[in-house]
């Protein structure tokens, strides 16, 4: 056989693929409104196509509604979430800044390991994961070391829980001129965020969360105040792929960057217009009913959900199993019986919690109730005792409270 060629490969090029139909509830990628689907299947365009500039600037009105803001530059990168991480934190971070970053999960940690290795002096605040930041503190942190930038996690993902305060901080990185870069990769489209009024300055989500689009796009905003300081800038931005001023060339003149994937902006497109057509109100008040049959659902099942009622995100969920019972034994079990995807726990909540997304079209009455008649399956297999039905009768019973 010569090298390079396997039976295996043939085979694979002969054979049409035919992945498997999951039910998508784990905390991201999330399940696809039907016209999300539809809409990558039109045909491509190229990237300076006169036509693809104008789904640029219809995109750019779409993302300020979602992201409630009046910023001039809001576009979405080509990547993940993690790629708009990288981007906020690249473009307004120089060698030997001063930066304080907010953790309470695996992703604020991600933030402070970022800034660490663009060569900033990082600070961090740290929170007992399950818990917000305490505002005071990182005020009284800010106030000491006077940051060029301060990061901070509004939703995270890891725990479920959701940084409410974020506009005090905001003000208090303002008091010392200091940028708030906010991560709303789990929190944009599902819970309620007007970033002008909490006054953040460089605000970045995912594609493929609470926006409900496939996961290859990056939402990013940036004030003018952040904008300027991004222009000021003493040395060049160290990422050529996510330079700011070059991509705004892109965005706005037309000016080649990059080729971007047409699919994926047609399918953002089409997420966007489904939460305009909802409206981010209905959209966020959707969500939270939603949310909350699934925690009385949970509870009555006898387990519990990581984040406190008042500190909980309307989108994830960590949920806590019973001693002796294996998260990812009941992952596999709900995958593998029920086409069910969740996800395990990150850092040391790995072994022992699920993490549950229910999000722009997976937050909806059946997904719930369907997720919770298998969890009762899978954990009364397991030896978890509980009322049959239980789960159902709460969450039905909470949706009926007005």
């Amino acid at each position: 056989m010569p090298e390079g060629e396997t039976s295996v490969a043939i085979d694979a090029v002969e054979t049409p693929l035919h992945p498997p139909t999951r039910v998508l509830l784990a905390p991201g990628p999330s399940e696809l409104d039907p016209e999300v689907l539809r809409a990558m299947t039109l045909p491509p365009l190229g990237y300076v196509d006169p036509a693809m500039l104008r789904i640029f600037d219809e995109l750019k009105a779409l993302l300020r509604e979602a992201f409630q803001t009046t910023n001039e530059f809001a576009i979405a990168l080509s990547g993940t979430g993690t790629a708009g991480m990288q981007a906020a934190l690249c473009n307004t971070i120089e060698p030997g800044d001063a930066v304080v970053i907010g953790t309470m999960g695996y992703f604020g940690e991600r933030l402070a390991m970022m800034a660490e290795r663009l060569g900033a002096k990082v600070t961090r605040v740290d929170a007992p994961w399950g818990t917000p930041l305490d505002a005071d503190r990182i005020r009284d942190t800010i106030r000491k070391v006077r940051p060029r930038v301060v990061g901070v996690v509004h939703g995270e993902t890891s725990t479920g829980v959701v940084q409410d305060d974020i506009a005090d901080i905001a003000a208090a990185a303002h008091e010392v001129d200091a940028l708030l870069i906010a991560d709303t990769v789990a929190s944009l489209g599902g819970h309620p965020l007007d970033i002008d009024a909490a006054s953040i300055d460089v605000c970045y989500s995912g594609s493929q969360k609470a926006l409900g689009a496939p996961s290859g796009m990056a939402p990013l905003t940036l004030n003018e105040r952040a904008m300027e300081r991004v222009r000021k800038r003493k040395s060049p931005v160290s990422n050529f792929y996510l330079d700011i001023p070059a991509l705004e060339k892109y965005w706005y003149q037309g000016q080649y960057h990059h080729t971007i994937s047409a699919p994926l902006v047609y399918a953002l497109r089409a997420a966007l217009l489904v939460l305009h057509h909802e409206g981010c109100e209905q959209r966020w008040a959707r969500h939270q009913r939603n949310f909350a049959a699934f925690r009385a659902g949970i509870e009555a099942l006898g387990l519990t959900i990581l984040a406190a009622p008042q500190h909980s995100l309307y989108t994830v969920a960590g949920v806590l199993l019973p001693d002796g019972v294996d998260a990812g034994d009941v992952r596999k079990a709900l995958l593998d019986d029920f086409a069910i995807e969740v996800a395990t726990g990150l850092g040391p909540f790995k072994p022992r919690m699920l993490r549950i997304g229910l999000m722009a079209y997976g937050s909806q009455v059946h997904f719930v109730l369907r997720l919770l008649a298998a969890l009762e399956d899978v954990l009364r297999a397991r030896g978890h005792v509980f009322e049959a039905g239980a789960g159902l009768a709460a969450a039905q019973a909470r949706w009926q409270t007005p």
